[in-house]
């Protein structure tokens, strides 16, 4: 994608100073000032003041997404009934609407036709005179590339906090799983990722449920989220000669 070095220097330099913001904060420092940052660093203190200066998120945060929470409590709903998967546009109509669901997902923040239009654009659900239908299975805005690096960043950063967590042993460990086996077909890599698919779909509504009831539930907003996922990977394992590669055993992995 035409990424180069100098492009990822700027990232871990920027990466490296937010760590050390962080570290300091750990350390009762609530603002560490240059010369801290720059000893933790190793990076000179006139660079880490113009990073000091332009440090921002690149990315949206996707739990933050008025899209998203409509689009995760309108999927659940349609998992109880399948004819909500269509859905009168107007506040007027009779039985539930778009309007409803979005104001009860963003808590009235964020208007039901921006948020309706966002959906329309990232081609989840199409809308017609009347209704809006939903598109897809599962909140994935593959149309929009900022969206999916946002969602890789969220993800990947969230599954290696608790990797780390777990490996430095600082505290009780978390879930982090995998199950991994070599020297399989293709095909059963796919039946084995439907299965996956399958099971994770009635987790997922089962973990939103609770997640929604205890939120709702709460006197007050606490102070800690949570992130839990799933993910399948598979691939060819020739080696690059073209033989391939050993078989190896099944194994699982994990805290």
């Amino acid at each position: 994608m035409g990424l180069k070095y100098q492009h990822i220097d700027v990232v871990l330099r920027n990466l490296l100073v937010e760590d050390a913001q962080r570290l300091w904060k750990a350390r009762g420092v609530q603002r560490p000032n240059v010369s801290q940052l720059s000893i933790t660093t190793g990076i000179n203190r006139k660079d880490v003041t113009q990073r000091l200066l332009r440090l921002s998120e690149a990315l949206p945060r996707t739990e933050w997404s008025a899209s998203a929470k409509t689009f995760t409590l309108w999927l659940q709903m349609a998992a109880r009934d399948p004819s909500l998967r269509r859905l009168a546009n107007s506040a007027g109509a009779i039985g539930p609407t778009f309007e409803a669901v979005a104001s009860q997902a963003s808590r009235g923040d964020v208007h039901h036709r921006a948020v309706l239009e966002e959906l329309v654009r990232l081609g989840m659900v199409t809308e017609s005179a009347d209704f809006v239908e939903l598109s897809v299975q599962a909140y994935v805005p593959a149309h929009d590339l900022q969206g999916m690096l946002a969602f890789l960043g969220d993800n990947t950063r969230d599954h290696l906090q608790a990797a780390v967590s777990n490996t430095l042993g600082e505290r009780a460990p978390m879930l982090e799983r995998a199950v991994f086996v070599g020297g399989m077909s293709e095909e059963d890599c796919t039946r084995l990722e439907e299965l996956a698919r399958l099971r994770w779909d009635s987790l997922h509504r089962e973990l939103f449920d609770q997640m929604t009831t205890a939120l709702d539930a709460a006197p007050q907003p606490g102070t800690r989220r949570i992130r839990i996922g799933i993910y399948a990977y598979h691939e060819n394992e020739l080696e690059p000669d073209g033989a391939p590669s050993a078989e190896k055993p099944a194994r699982s992995n994990g805290t």
